[in-house]
């Protein structure tokens, strides 16, 4: 009936109509399909293109080779005096988690409260038992600060081999880059780079370095009481120093062997001349030194009512004492003095500083500020001499050093006092006292004030009308004794004609200084206080009814 019928439908409809070839035909219009060696055509199926050898042959050469898992990445850290040796790297976590046992091992105090809940891995929910906020990490020379939620976690292991896992915000912080198929990773902080290998860390086992450093160290003094075996004074020294921490044979080695080799620098470039004033420093100055005592000091002249006293015959080591002491009392107070002269310094080298796990000084800014760069200051040559001998000896004991670029910077003001760290000869060859002061209060109107309590002076001094027998301990360089955190130490940048320095420790001049080391030291001498001691800021007074009482005083607050 009919010869020839021709229908026109729109494709879509076709398409609809045949379903096993809409794939085809999809492909064939966008153009997906692709050419490959042979002129063999693939899809995105592997299965697909395996069905013969030589497809199979054609596809392996395409595609990389597979991998087995390179395993779990981890790093060797130090928290306070603990060592970890496989802290885990975990991109999956965004928090940094630690095990109860952990953090009982560490001492560092009661956790910080929080309401919240975390889901696990396994899809389960658990209540941290609180966080331990502002953690100091220590990878290799890096220091890193964390906050570590602890969880009861259900670990077989305990104390320093419990699982330790370093999140996200870790990572983050540590500008951390992994490399899985290499099996590499990299923190960094500043210019310095560490770079680890997890395939090589595997193989060999940790090794504790601080076993040879006791050797060494061991080796030197025995080698010097081979030289000078007549001398008592030597063989005290050594016997002491047996008692000392790794930490303070490491502090030791940085210190010079004596203040005035650096403090007769003159003419110093600092940009050109840093390494060569670097290098005059005594490598192992404590150790062939420190049986004789350093050259004598400048003194200034006191009152009537007090004399200095010396720890040796030589007139060396001074410290001050009233006048009207009987030779015996003035014996007794010697001794108590000798006996912890390890808690008395002289100069700069002498600040070991507190352990930066126990405290540590936090430059908190208010919202919305903007960094604030001041310039140097005219000085004239009576000050820049002051300023070139006192950054010397800053740089010298580590408290400070160079930086190029700081968002913060601030100018040197020198002022004097009766008490300065530095003293100068005027045109009338008399002896100035100086204090080199940062100029803060741009920084101090943006930072958070820290609201601790200090003492009234009035009531302190109340308090010691009634006692007959007083003792004043002036706290040298108190300050420069707390650490600053890593993330705020640029704010401490300060501006002077040999450079741009930044201080480490904590300098005067800051808002919150005071406030924080006065909280410290009420922490340290808080069953002494109200009873044998007062502090206000930097100033100790101990004192009691009678002369024998106030050297037992005294020597608790200095065994403290």
């Amino acid at each position: 009936m009919f010869q020839r019928v021709e229908i026109d439908i729109p494709l879509l409809d076709a398409i609809k109509q045949i379903p096993k070839y809409t794939k085809f035909l999809k492909e064939l219009c966008i153009h997906k399909r692709r050419k490959m060696k042979g002129s063999r055509e693939i899809g995105g199926m592997v299965s697909a293109l395996t069905k013969n050898e030589e497809s199979t042959t054609g596809t392996l050469e395409a595609l990389p080779k597979k991998c087995r898992d390179p395993g779990i990445f981890s790093v060797p850290c130090i928290i306070g005096e603990c060592t970890f040796a496989d802290a885990m790297l975990d991109l999956g976590a965004s928090i940094n988690v630690m095990p109860t046992s952990i953090y009982r091992s560490l001492n560092f105090g009661d956790l910080e409260p929080i309401g919240m809940t975390i889901q696990l891995a396994n899809r389960s929910i658990v209540q941290p038992l609180g966080v331990l906020e502002d953690v100091l990490v220590q990878v290799n020379e890096l220091i890193f600060p964390a906050d570590f939620y602890v969880l009861d976690m259900e670990d077989k292991t305990s104390g320093k081999e419990s699982t330790l896992i370093l999140g996200r915000p870790f990572l983050m912080t540590a500008r951390t880059k992994i490399d899985v198929h290499s099996r590499t990773l990299s923190m960094e902080f500043g210019d310095t780079l560490v770079q680890f290998n997890n395939f090589e860390a595997m193989k060999h086992p940790t090794e504790d370095h601080s076993l040879f450093s006791i050797d060494i160290i061991e080796e030197l003094v025995e080698e010097y009481l081979q030289l000078e075996s007549g001398s008592e004074d030597i063989r005290d020294f050594v016997g002491s120093a047996n008692n000392c921490s790794e930490a303070d044979h490491e502090e030791a080695q940085d210190s010079p062997s004596s203040e005035d080799n650096h403090d007769d620098i003159a003419d110093l470039a600092f940009e050109a001349e840093l390494a060569e004033l670097l290098d005059q420093t005594d490598p192992n100055p404590l150790i062939e030194n420190s049986s004789s005592p350093p050259p004598p000091m400048e003194l200034k002249p006191l009152p009537n009512h007090l004399k200095y006293a010396y720890f040796y015959s030589e007139q060396q080591l001074p410290v001050i004492i009233a006048n009207n002491l009987r030779e015996e009392q003035e014996e007794k107070v010697l001794e108590v003095l000798r006996q912890y002269k390890m808690a008395i310094g002289w100069k700069l080298s002498d600040l070991l500083g507190f352990n930066p796990s126990i405290c540590m000084h936090r430059i908190l800014m208010e919202e919305e500020v903007k960094p604030i760069r001041q310039q140097q200051r005219r000085l004239n040559l009576t000050i820049l001499d002051v300023v070139k001998k006192e950054v010397t000896k800053l740089l010298v004991a580590g408290i400070i050093y160079l930086i190029s670029d700081s968002q913060w910077v601030s100018p040197v003001q020198v002022v004097p006092k009766k008490s300065g760290m530095t003293v100068m000869k005027n045109q009338q060859d008399e002896l100035n006292s100086w204090r080199v002061c940062i100029d803060y209060r741009r920084l101090n109107q943006a930072t958070r004030m820290d609201h601790f309590p200090l003492p009234f002076i009035d009531q302190v001094l109340e308090k010691l009308s009634g006692k007959s027998h007083h003792c004043f301990l002036d706290g040298f360089s108190g300050y420069m004794q707390i650490h600053i955190a890593l993330v705020d130490q640029h704010k401490t940048t300060f501006t002077c004609p040999f450079g741009t320095f930044v201080y480490t420790r904590m300098p005067f001049g800051l808002c919150n200084a005071p406030s924080t080391f006065q909280r410290y030291m009420t922490s340290i001498f808080s069953d002494l206080l109200q009873d044998c001691i007062e502090v206000f800021m930097d100033d100790f007074m101990v004192y009691a009814d009678l002369f024998e009482a106030c050297l037992g005083n005294l020597s608790k607050v200095l065994k403290r």
